[in-house]
């Protein structure tokens, strides 16, 4: 959603609009080398900056507003480029199938004043897929994503040892092939999830469960186990209060 919304305000905008990237312990390393590979495509200029989210004891605790935490973070270092920069208005790449999903960030974004024109225009996520497609952006069937914090339940303490195992275990899974995926933390256990068709894939493949299990024991974890319920967002949001107010 952020590349399709930042190509569109490089072709609308030309050298007015730029992208903002942030470097922290919560995205992993192939992120950013895809975020420079789209920038640069798209002829598009990219800041990087360091975010950090993880100096936030808030952020560590992991309760049911850990993203608000994040976004904070990464808006208000934002704000100190677009100040530096003398840009004017900071954008972001929610979309309206966010709305109906716990997202604690959107309040920080909405405090900070950055404003989100995917939600504003009314398009769907399957609508940006899309536009995306026509566009020629890569991205156009990219699986989501969101933060490396994201796979582990709330009130498990964020630490840069277990982002760091878990980004190190996730990238052994894609070097294997997969694309739809998660791998959940659960102390010396990492719990998989896959979308439907290669979680099929799997269960049929009794050597490719082997190669699995070694990627993932060579990267600390005990045990590993594949989530028959398969790739879901949000799985660990029910156990949130909804109606809680962040303190």
């Amino acid at each position: 959603d952020s590349t399709f919304l930042l190509k569109v305000a490089v072709e609308t905008l030309g050298e007015r609009a730029m992208g903002i990237t942030a470097i922290s312990h919560s995205y992993p390393e192939w992120e950013l080398k895809e975020a420079r590979t789209l920038a640069q495509e798209m002829g598009a200029k990219m800041i990087e900056v360091k975010t950090h989210e993880m100096d936030r004891a808030e952020y560590r605790a992991n309760a049911g507003d850990r993203c608000y935490y994040c976004k904070a973070e990464l808006f208000e270092v934002a704000q100190i480029e677009a100040l530096r920069l003398n840009v004017e208005h900071l954008c972001y790449g929610a979309i309206p199938d966010d709305l109906g999903d716990h997202r604690p960030g959107m309040s920080a974004a909405s405090e900070r004043q950055v404003s989100a024109p995917l939600i504003d225009v009314g398009l769907s996520k399957k609508e940006i897929r899309m536009l995306s497609k026509r566009m020629g952006l890569p991205t156009w069937d990219k699986p989501a994503t969101a933060c490396l914090s994201s796979r582990f339940p709330y009130g498990t303490e964020i630490t840069p040892e277990r982002i760091e195992q878990v980004g190190r275990c996730e990238e052994r899974v894609r070097l294997l092939g997969f694309r739809h995926f998660r791998a959940r933390y659960h102390g010396d256990l990492v719990r998989l999830e896959f979308g439907t068709d290669e979680l099929n894939v799997i269960c049929a493949d009794a050597g490719l469960r082997d190669k699995l299990v070694g990627e993932c024991k060579a990267t600390g974890f005990r045990f590993v186990t594949v989530d028959l319920q398969g790739y879901r967002q949000g799985s660990a949001n029910p156990l949130i209060m909804i109606g809680e107010e962040r303190p």
